[in-house]
């Protein structure tokens, strides 16, 4: 496996720069014997100091083309998800009744209503397995500033570890969601990452709640914006745990619905540890959508896309319904992430 190459290659990079770094060993004769060396000669016979931070960079930077050599001979690297999969996942908080499906329901019975949507995912699309995921709105955007004035809040350790439990229960991956507020990706993402180390552990970030260029406005006043230099950061992060850990590559979801939700996408880096979903989050009737996807995920492409249902709202007024998977697989591209709220 590569995980297990890449180690490999790295302890050997590290065997060559130490030996790059300090001279062969060799005796020498003891202080006042014949031949002896004086003690300025002694200073300045010491080992050149090993710096060990150019050799993790080099070692990141050998994983890293490493991984996009394989990428580009096969497409993906060991233990991707996508393409070979389609991503269903039930999106909220388990903490609140009104952010989503998950929460709004007891447990036990969202899980039957999952395993129900599952099944229907999979017999509209029997070629493509499913992988069943919760996506959990990790960091809140919230209606009060708070005491740093950053307009967010991080869900505690026991619901973290609550919904990781929930998730390895029902064989789920888990979306970790950010909505960073007046904050930034830059500050908040590193407050992730140790449970970014689990493997089933993935990414969501929302441009809609990102308010740090708009001082003064309250989330859910006007729609935010990120730039393709935070999900570059974004990625960058991600693809540091996925060599630093030797996990399998990430799936990075960034929610769209405006244009101006996401600035210069052409601009995105994409990295084999990282696999990107643009995913288009608006809800209304089938029409509004489809004409949605095409504006801001079709036309301006990434990498992955995906498609969000709306229990609540997509099938309101009648006669609008929500759209069921026969009609979203017939979108093109064929979204590969789907999300339900």
């Amino acid at each position: 496996m590569l995980l297990k190459a890449s180690s490999g290659a790295f302890a050997a990079t590290l065997g060559l720069l130490a030996m790059m770094a300090f001279p062969a060993c060799k005796t020498t004769p003891n202080e006042g014997e014949k031949g002896g060396k004086s003690a300025g000669d002694s200073v300045a016979a010491q080992p050149a100091p090993v710096d060990t931070i150019k050799i993790k960079m080099l070692a990141m930077r050998r994983d890293s083309l490493k991984a996009d050599s394989i990428a580009k001979k096969t497409g993906q690297l060991p233990g991707a998800i996508l393409p070979g999969h389609r991503i269903i996942a039930f999106y909220g908080n388990i903490r609140s009744k009104g952010m989503g499906i998950l929460g709004r329901e007891p447990k036990e019975q969202m899980f039957r209503k999952f395993e129900g949507v599952l099944k229907e995912w999979q017999a509209a699309d029997p070629s493509l397995p499913v992988q069943a995921a919760l996506h959990n709105v990790t960091i809140t955007a919230q209606g009060t500033a708070g005491k740093d004035g950053k307009w967010r809040l991080m869900n505690s350790k026991s619901t973290i570890e609550e919904v990781i439990s929930w998730a390895k229960e029902h064989k789920c991956i888990l979306f970790m969601d950010v909505q960073p507020g007046h904050s930034t990706l830059q500050a908040e993402l590193p407050k992730l990452e140790q449970y970014l180390k689990d493997p089933i552990v993935h990414l969501g970030i929302d441009p809609e709640f990102s308010l740090a260029t708009m001082p003064g406005v309250r989330p859910n006043k006007r729609i935010g914006t990120l730039d393709a230099k935070d999900v570059n950061f974004t990625i960058n992060f991600l693809a540091r745990i996925v060599s630093e850990n030797h996990l399998p590559p990430k799936v990075l979801t960034v929610h769209r619905f405006t244009r101006k939700m996401l600035s210069n996408y052409k601009n995105i880096k994409l990295d084999p540890r990282v696999q990107v979903v643009m995913h288009m989050d608006g809800h209304g009737d089938p029409t509004l959508k489809k004409d949605s996807y095409d504006a801001y995920i079709k036309a301006e492409p990434v990498q992955y896309t995906g498609f969000k249902l709306f229990y609540e709202y997509d099938a309101r007024p009648k006669p609008h319904h929500i759209m069921t998977p026969s009609e979203v697989i017939a979108l093109k591209p064929s979204p590969l992430y789907i999300q339900y709220q």
